[in-house]
């Protein structure tokens, strides 16, 4: 009787482990695990990925730097690019820094040294760059001035299957799709590479778009390069959703054939 019980012990064991080998596991598809896939040699023009021009949202932050050939008239419209102190004490006694650069305003503004209100939201870099060194050279405030501007807090969201999902800040404010999900890590081998989302503001409004990994459209897209704030949302795919079902659904039984093996060892032992 004692060697039946420790026939069927050995049974259940290896039943066990080949159960959860096949159950725990899943088969991917190479052709939907690899980016553009079947994808030959090509040439795409890069005027149909073009890198888009990073317009001005409300919360942005910019450094805006002023120079010319007389560099003491220039202190006055740098100053606010130097990181500044936010008046007061805090209550642990310190003084809290404040962020260095322009806050554009929730109305779009800022307020710019001497020129005063201006409104930048929804303005282009090099829209804003002219305007202010017309308002310089028109109000006879400096002669010859340059005029530079960058976006401090150009920022891009990953989601979902990735490695890494994160936020991180782009200083070149140039990016594409490719290299943000690079910077997460890649994609997980559950991600879907053919229904990749992202999620802009464009005037106010949330702009959703669809991209496949796996088409060489993707290279022609004109959201191939980023813009500033998009969130991109990495879907999982049938294997990663069917692996947590049966998951939920393996453990009980693991949990209740591991009692069984355990009543069964004892009464072997006794």
């Amino acid at each position: 009787m004692i060697k039946l019980f420790k026939q069927i012990l050995y049974g259940l064991h290896g039943f066990v482990v080949v159960f959860l080998f096949f159950s725990t596991t899943s088969c991917v598809n190479t052709k939907k695990a690899a980016y553009f896939y079947g994808i030959g040699d090509t040439t795409i023009s890069s005027s149909f990925s073009k890198i888009p021009e990073p317009v001005i949202y409300r919360n942005d932050i910019l450094t805006i730097s002023v120079s010319s050939p007389n560099p003491e008239a220039d202190v006055i419209f740098n100053a606010p690019n130097m990181l500044g102190q936010a008046g007061g004490m805090g209550g642990g006694g310190s003084i809290a820094s404040q962020t260095a650069g322009y806050l554009v305003s929730p109305e779009g503004n800022i307020q710019f040294p001497v020129l005063g209100t201006i409104k930048v939201a929804g303005l282009t870099k090099t829209a804003i760059k002219d305007l202010i060194t017309k308002e310089l050279v028109d109000k006879k405030l400096l002669i010859e001035p340059v005029v530079n501007i960058r976006i401090i807090n150009f920022k891009i969201t990953v989601m979902g299957e990735v490695r890494n999902p994160t936020v991180f800040s782009v200083p070149s404010e140039k990016i594409s799709i490719l290299e943000a999900l690079g910077m997460a890590g890649d994609l997980t081998v559950y991600a879907k590479r053919d229904n990749i989302l992202l999620i802009r503001e464009v005037n106010g409004e949330k702009m959703v778009r669809r991209l496949d990994l796996n088409s060489k459209n993707l290279l022609e897209s004109p959201y191939y390069y980023l813009k500033s704030n998009d969130v991109i949302y990495v879907e999982p795919n049938a294997a990663r959703l069917s692996s947590g079902d049966r998951s939920m659904q393996i453990w009980p039984l693991v949990l209740s054939t591991v009692s069984v093996l355990a009543v069964v060892t004892a009464l072997l032992i006794k």
